[in-house]
């Protein structure tokens, strides 16, 4: 009976992170789709195609799917048309939260997306309220553990073009202007620098120290957020810590 039982609970863990791949490569193929249909379906000339397709691979989402999220995108399949929405509110403490969306029912996804802010206790604002608190920059992290060598480190990515490195804890982080995201990820691979994160965001110019109850309720808020199908990226101004994604 027990071997059983395990084997139900294994089943059912599968199943959840089956269904978590499924949503994060839908959300991949829309980003996909979008930056096809603005910037055309040559990678190497629509950097935000590039880093779309390096996002979607580095989670291992099967060539097929990209190459048909760029020919929907450039019309050669036919498909949903989307669109982008940046919604803007303020969270428990006060944080400033951005969410980016893409959807392809505008007045579905806003009742929607009016409910998870109502459970989460998030108070809307009026957009560009808040997105001036953020920078856009590409941003790169590093297992400083894997590559003591700072001053090596630091010479390979400035001279690629980043704009900083620095440490945090136990991470080097390396922050760029997103045109020169390909050229500093390029830089990188070819140095054979592995990064846990590589990707265009919106940093906070000045980040919101929060205490542990209201950091758990950003966490959870972030994660309700982050459930919908629509959404593609949660970006706030508090600091995280480990001891708030315990919630």
């Amino acid at each position: 009976m027990a071997g059983h039982s395990h084997w139900k609970n294994m089943a059912r863990h599968k199943a959840i992170v089956d269904a978590k791949r499924g949503k994060l490569f839908s959300k991949l193929s829309r980003y996909i789709i979008i930056a096809a249909r603005n910037g055309g379906g040559d990678p190497d000339m629509n950097l935000r195609l590039r880093y779309a397709i390096d996002k979607a691979r580095a989670v291992s989402m099967p060539k097929e799917n990209i190459e048909k999220a760029i020919k929907r995108g450039t019309g050669d399949l036919e498909g949903v048309s989307f669109d982008e929405i940046m919604y803007e509110g303020k969270g428990p403490g006060g944080v400033a939260v951005l969410v980016e969306v893409m959807t392809d029912n505008r007045n579905r996804t806003n009742g929607e997306i009016k409910k998870v802010f109502e459970r989460a206790n998030i108070t809307p604002v009026t957009p560009g309220s808040l997105a001036f608190l953020f920078d856009r920059k590409g941003f790169f992290a590093i297992d400083a553990a894997r590559y003591p060598d700072e001053d090596a480190l630091m010479a390979v990515a400035l001279e690629a073009g980043a704009e900083d490195l620095k440490r945090e804890g136990d991470t080097f982080e390396i922050t760029c202007d997103p045109p020169v995201f390909s050229a500093v990820s390029e830089a990188l691979r070819a140095a054979k620098v592995e990064t846990t994160e590589a990707e265009v965001k919106y940093l906070p110019k000045v980040q919101k120290d929060v205490d542990v109850e209201t950091g758990k309720k950003v966490v959870r808020m972030i994660e309700a957020l982050d459930d919908h199908d629509d959404v593609q990226n949660v970006y706030t101004d508090a600091t995280l810590t480990e001891e708030m994604a315990d919630a």
